[in-house]
């Protein structure tokens, strides 16, 4: 029981650490870019035809843009999306520092704040760089594929890395590590659903630069949860290995 307090104890100070300063990170980054995307989001419909002469065929007009629409209008709107965006990335730092916390102790090995931020980068490896290869970041108003086609590629994408990292790291035998290296690669080679047109409002330099301030805040979120929670477990762990294991005697019963 004390091991388990411990384990949501060092869970819950690096998920709030790592959500804190990820949030930070977002609103001077990514959450710029996600409102002027919401920008071109907000499309009306043309009319139908334009004035013309007696006779003369009609004009066609392009769908018009209401430029400044859809994003935050009061303080309290903005305030709002800022602590909605504050409690997801709290959640989401505690409930991946449990998981990465208990990968830790099943695996056993010594574990510091530096050996922390190694397990830190490769669960950025796993949950944000390798799905990224083929379900880059979005922003508001880009095309993409059904919402349950892509959330199971991520999820294969992403179990498949970390398989394939933990077989690399800890396995002995080569078919085993051969196996998990092709379930690593398999949900690439399959392909990432995407839509039938690629087509968005969204510009692409601003789609891109959305990518990389995404991918950099992850790195940083993971890196500040993998050293926390080295740190805090590496008593932990100590305490775990020497522990005597229970032996039954011969005859007890």
């Amino acid at each position: 029981m004390d091991l388990i307090r411990r384990l949501f104890t060092a869970a819950l100070v690096a998920g709030v650490l790592s959500g804190t300063a990820a949030s930070v990170v977002q609103q001077a980054t990514t959450v710029p870019l996600i409102l002027e995307a919401e920008k071109y989001e907000v499309v009306t419909p043309p009319p139908a035809t334009s004035a013309s002469p007696a006779g003369a065929p009609a004009h066609q007009h392009g769908p018009v843009r209401e430029i400044g629409e859809g994003v935050p209008t009061t303080l309290d709107e903005a305030m709002q999306r800022i602590g909605l965006t504050i409690a997801a990335n709290l959640l989401t730092g505690v409930a991946y520092a449990l998981l990465l916390g208990a990968a830790i102790l099943l695996a056993g090995r010594p574990v510091d704040a530096r050996r922390g931020l190694v397990w830190g980068m490769g669960g950025f490896v796993a949950v944000s760089l390798a799905p990224a290869f083929g379900l880059p970041p979005e922003l508001p108003g880009m095309a993409g594929a059904e919402l349950e086609l892509r959330q199971l590629w991520w999820l294969s994408a992403a179990a498949g890395a970390g398989v394939g990292m933990a077989a690399l790291a800890f396995a002995r035998n080569r078919l085993v590590i051969a196996a998990a290296i092709l379930a690593a690669a398999l949900p690439h080679l399959i392909g990432a659903p995407h839509p039938e047109s690629a087509e968005g409002a969204v510009p692409p330099e601003l789609a891109a630069h959305f990518v990389t301030a995404s991918l950099g805040g992850a790195a940083l979120f993971w890196a500040i949860l993998g050293a926390t929670c080295g740190w805090l477990m590496s008593g932990l762990v100590r305490e775990t290995e020497s522990r005597p294991a229970l032996r039954v005697q011969p005859g007890a019963r």
